[in-house]
């Protein structure tokens, strides 16, 4: 980006001078924050105070939801109050406070909506202008007046405010600071959409004015046939802050099949200035929306069931058809590709005569109408015409007017489904349309008059096929099929003679196994950007590839190129996921100059209790990587105990203490917020109330409360307790050593290399943040920093001393091979590439475990390369989730697996439960697998979840799992009612003990203490298999909202105590609460459970 400046205003407006000073009232402070926000016209977003003081001010300035504030202060004491101020409200994580040393900034570029300060202290004015978001307003005081400063909008970014760019539709964004992607802008929630057989979550994404707006679905990932929970959101574009939400009570048919659009629905949005577009229902009229507020400014009067819509020059085109029923859609297939065929052509274009309205977007005022068939998504418009197809003609009218001017017959396909559609593109004085597939007709925009037709390279996958105008020429691309059968040519027409004036094959191997994304591609006026793979960066110019298989956009939609960003919706997809990116991505290309690398120095920090605690001895550093005897390495001093996430270092949910299975409520404390699982050590018990970056402990016995401890950001899993430490890290990038007895800081050490902010899921966030619960394995603490080995130079495995905090040793994980310096994609093995993501940390004592990757005991990868799904059983056989241990979703395409490798694509990703146990939540001892799990029949792309508790022999038995990958069953990967028919031993190689088959709870925490498994969560009021295709009937309805209800906690949740041995029921115990995700422990014959209105439950026997 190039250089931008900031344009200075003085404000007569008064502040109060002594609005950080403690004793200021309340009232006056929300009085003071009130003016800043009146002052520098900042409606949302992340705003930083600089010099917060006692917090009190830094609080007012979150005046709503739609802000994310961060206080900085230099002084510790400051950071203290400030915290404990922020705590009292109930704002902390929406309003945060960190310690600022020295003169930088602790963010990203491009990030900051609002920096208020009294005093900048040693931040250079240079400084605050880089952490400015573009139009980002610097409030600082100098010589007794109050400045306001705005960062102006570089030049060289643009919008995408239809969603082909803008009315022309030329997907091509003038934008060249967009570029391959290195960095991370910020990334948000949900995780993954909904589902991959059904209709793709996000429907509509555009962006204007330092805003991205979107359409998605964002109902219970647990299941697609629970209720849709439409919402149109806002969110800032540069760190993703939520805006504004409003629902839409009623929206297309969510079950509607996979691939299937409908691909109007990406038009029913856009954006221009400060107003967004929209209609707020499937059948409401069309309405303009404040972009800042998100109220409605008008509705359009005769625009009920706008099903397109375009904007020129301050008029709306809107395709109006109030007639238009709801698509009444239930499924009649269980095979999803045959109900995709069904649907799709069912509920194509049917034909209908559809009203093409022109609508001044200020007045709602009426300047014309005609009443026309038009092809879906064939409107396009320029400055003087509107084009579209009308059936049997490409028919071009004068905007101003609506008179026809010309109207030339063009074939298009005979039938239209729901989701592909033609394609029309206005440049110049051309017109380019494509009615079938691989067909080009290109017309004069003045007169109508054919100019030229070419065959088309192959896109598109249930989608439409992609035509670009870049540089003056027409481009189109061979990508819609795997190698060899496309070979990846790209060629560029003339776009009024037709002459091919550049052609060029990729200069890489794009390592293309499969068919084109489900969505068309994108560009910007420097790169053509291909869905074939995952995301590849294609210079047209100079003919150079970049393959990027580790980002996706969303099915049906893509991804979206702007404001100097590419952004990438969340995905449904099994390919690549433990290299893929998940969640909702704001992705920035590289710095022009690169960070200097990280030093030690300033890295590490001793606290008050540092020489403090009991038995402190180093741990001698041989660099050998051999692991110590389990007498002398990771013994649990106290087997009773819960000293760590999941109990063990192998994360096995499994301990020896005796539980009795008659219980009684012993204490309950509130905790507030969301809470990890507890874990329990010397007495003491210990949780992190993730969001607000706090680590508590209490008094095992009683509950009392001892101490808390707030860091700089989320803790998003249990401590570790070890030799009177607790060691835990934190999203603010640093491992924290705390003495157990009081919580007073021993250590802590920097692990990400710069101390850097970015947003994520909503908070603010390290760059490279480290998981809360460190692995400390043979008297070696393992902590992982960073989100991918992708971006921002990777992620960095540490091999620290936990006693003393001493770095043993620091290993780099990014794109590169280590063996060979290679392009670590280079590795691929079908739809798997090198685990790429973080996780919680786990080991056997032979090696260190993050999702199926093995480490050797000395931090260096053990094995790169991806393994096959079917290799399962011997060395390395562990307990892990390809999607992480804390991914709580319930994303329908994973599970936890006791194996050695993960599955990974369409037909794969059920591979491995097919071979060896796994489920939503397992635990694991000496001999057996416990878990709750689907039922084999449901193990393939399939609409039915129905799940079994059950007791698993942990051995893997490889000749039966070769007679499981044998047998033949027809649509075996598609089709549950196929599967159901067939014996178990077909479909399972996983030898069971015992099962409970449909159990009434769903399974959302579990702990095996000694010989009793307790399992933990809400009802399970609904038999999917019973409802199948019935989701229309208001019977089946109802149940499915007593559902949603029951996962919301509305209905409170039973404990089950289950006989390991046999798996008989021997009691069932009533909660107000339901359990947070794998928030159950067991120590010392008591059981305590994190539940999810933030409160801790120990029970005991009776």
């Amino acid at each position: 980006m190039k250089k931008t400046s900031l344009s200075f205003a003085m404000f007569a407006c008064f502040v109060a001078a002594s609005f950080i000073l403690p004793a200021a009232k309340a009232q006056q402070v929300e009085q003071a924050a009130k003016r800043i926000l009146d002052a520098t016209d900042v409606k949302g977003g992340v705003i930083i105070h600089l010099g917060c003081g006692d917090g009190r001010l830094t609080a007012a300035l979150h005046a709503s939801d739609g802000y994310i504030v961060q206080g900085l202060d230099s002084d510790a004491k400051n950071v203290e109050a400030a915290r404990k101020h922020i705590n009292s409200l109930g704002l902390y994580g929406k309003v945060s406070i960190d310690r600022i040393r020295g003169t930088q900034l602790p963010y990203i570029d491009n990030f900051v909506n609002l920096v208020v300060s009294e005093d900048t202290g040693e931040v250079a004015t240079g400084e605050i202008l880089r952490v400015l978001a573009p139009k980002g307003v610097a409030y600082v005081k100098k010589a007794g007046q109050w400045i306001k400063a705005v960062k102006e909008r570089p030049a060289e970014i643009d919008d995408w405010t239809h969603y082909l760019y803008d009315a022309s539709g030329n997907a091509v964004a003038k934008d060249s600071v967009v570029g391959p992607p290195r960095r991370m802008q910020w990334v948000g929630s949900p995780k993954w959409a909904r589902s991959h057989e059904h209709s793709a979550s996000l429907n509509a994404l555009v962006s204007a004015n330092g805003r991205i707006v979107y359409i998605m679905d964002e109902g219970p990932r647990d299941s697609i046939q629970l209720p849709a929970e439409f919402y149109l959101t806002a969110r800032d574009a540069f760190n993703g802050t939520v805006l504004w939400k409003r629902q839409l009570p009623q929206w297309y048919n969510h079950m509607f099949p996979l691939k299937s659009g409908p691909s109007r629905l990406t038009r029913r949005l856009i954006a221009i200035g400060d107003e967004v577009y929209t209609t707020l229902g499937i059948n409401a009229p069309l309405s303009a929306i404040d972009a800042a507020t998100g109220k409605t400014i008008r509705t359009y009067e005769g625009t009920k069931t706008t099903e397109e819509l375009i904007s020129v020059n301050g008029v709306l085109f809107a395709v109006v058809n109030p007639d238009r029923e709801p698509v009444d859609y239930k499924q009649e297939n269980a095979n999803c590709w045959t109900e995709q065929g069904r649907a799709s052509k069912r509920w194509g274009w049917d034909e209908t005569v559809d009203v093409l309205k022109a609508l001044d977007a200020k007045t709602g005022e009426l300047l014309w109408k005609l009443d026309s068939k038009i092809v879906p998504m064939s409107l396009a418009a320029d400055a003087e015409r509107v084009v579209y197809h009308d059936g049997e003609a490409v028919v071009c009218i004068a905007q101003g007017t609506g008179e026809r001017l010309w109207r030339t017959p063009v074939e298009r396909s005979k039938l239209i489904p729901t989701g592909w559609s033609p394609s029309t593109v206005i440049y110049e004085d051309v017109v380019l349309f494509s009615g079938r597939q691989r067909s080009l007709v290109t017309l004069s925009a003045r007169n109508g008059q054919k100019l030229w037709d070419s065959t088309l390279h192959a896109s598109g996958h249930f989608c439409p096929e992609d035509i670009f105008v870049i540089d003056g020429l027409v481009w189109s691309g061979d990508i819609a099929s795997a190698r060899p059968r496309s070979k990846g040519t790209f060629t560029g027409w003339d776009p009024r003679t037709g002459d091919v004036k550049r052609e060029f094959e990729p200069d890489v191997n794009p390592f293309a196994i499969m068919h084109q994304r489900c969505y068309p591609s994108k560009a910007t006026e420097k790169y053509l950007m291909p869905s074939w793979i995952g995301t590849e960066f294609i210079n047209p110019r100079t003919k150079e590839w970049e393959i990027h298989h580790w980002v996706r956009g969303g099915c049906f939609y893509g991804m979206m190129p702007c404001n100097g960003l590419v952004y990438a919706p969340p995905n449904a997809c099994a390919c690549y996921y433990q290299s893929k990116l998940a969640g909702f991505n704001a992705l920035a290309p590289a710095l022009q100059k690169e960070r200097p690398a990280p030093s030690d120095a300033d890295r590490f920090q001793r606290g008050p209790a540092y020489n403090k605690i009991a038995n402190r001895k180093p741990v001698p550093s041989t660099g050998s990587g051999q692991a110590l005897s389990k007498a002398e390495g990771s013994k649990i001093e106290n087997p009773d105990d819960w000293p760590m996430y999941r109990h063990d270092t192998a994360r096995s949910g499994h301990v020896k203490t005796n539980v009795p299975s008659q219980l009684k409520h012993a204490w309950e404390i509130e905790v507030g917020g969301r809470i990890t699982q507890p874990v329990v050590a010397d007495g003491r018990l210990f949780v992190a109330s993730v969001d607000t970056h706090t680590v508590h402990a209490a008094d095992a016995a009683s509950g009392a409360k001892l101490w808390s401890y707030t860091t700089g950001g989320r803790v998003d899993s249990p401590p570790t307790v070890y030799k009177g430490c607790v060691l835990f890290g934190s999203a603010d990038g640093w491992v924290y050593c705390l003495r157990a007895s009081d919580g007073a800081l021993a250590w802590r050490f920097r692990a990400a290399p710069h101390d850097l902010r970015t947003m994520s899921y909503e908070q603010i966030e390290s760059v490279w943040p480290v998981s809360g619960s460190v692995l400390v394995q043979d008297r070696v603490a393992y902590a992982l920093a960073g989100r991918s080995v992708f971006l921002d130079g990777g992620m960095r495995m540490f091999r620290l001393d936990p006693l003393t905090g001493k770095k043993l040793s620091e290993t780099i994980l990014d794109d590169r091979d280590p063996r060979t310096g290679e392009n670590l994609q280079s590795r691929i093995e079908r739809k798997k590439m090198p685990v790429a993501l973080p996780d919680v940390l786990s080991s056997d004592g032979r090696f260190v475990y993050m999702r199926s990757q093995r480490f050797n005991m000395n931090g260096r990868r053990a094995v790169i390369d991806p393994e096959h799904e079917s290799d399962q059983g011997g060395e390395g056989t562990h307990l892990f989730c390809p999607t992480g241990f804390l991914d709580s979703s319930w994303f329908h395409r994973t599970y936890w697996i006791y194996g050695k490798n993960a599955g990974e694509g369409w037909a794969e990703w059920s591979v491995p439960a097919r071979l060896v146990p796994a489920g939503r939540i397992l635990a694991v001892d000496d001999d057996n697998v416990y878990g709750y799990g689907r039922h084999p029949q449901y193990l393939c792309n399939s609409s039915v979840l129905e799940y079994r508790l059950f007791a698993a022999d942990k051995k893997f038995d490889p000749a039966r799992a070769a007679r499981v990958n044998k047998v033949k069953i027809p649509q075996n990967t598609v089709n549950w009612k196929n599967r159901a028919m067939r014996p178990e031993s077909e479909l399972s190689a996983v030898t069971r003990k015992w099962m409970i088959e449909k159990p009434q709870l769903i399974a959302r925490a579990m702990v095996l203490a000694d010989r009793t498994l307790f399992v933990a969560g809400p009802p399970d009021v609904v038999d999917e298999e019973e409802i199948w295709g019935r989701t229309l009937e208001p019977e089946v309805q109802a149940k499915l909202r007593a559902q949603t209800a029951a996962l919301d906690g509305q209905n409170g949740s039973l404990l089950w105590a289950i006989s390991a041995a046999d798996g008989e029921k021997l009691a069932q115990y009533e909660l107000e609460s339901v359990p947070a995700w794998d928030g159950m422990a067991a120590a010392n014959g008591r059981l305590y459970l994190s539940m999810k209105n933030g409160r801790v439950l120990c029970m005991v026997g009776k």
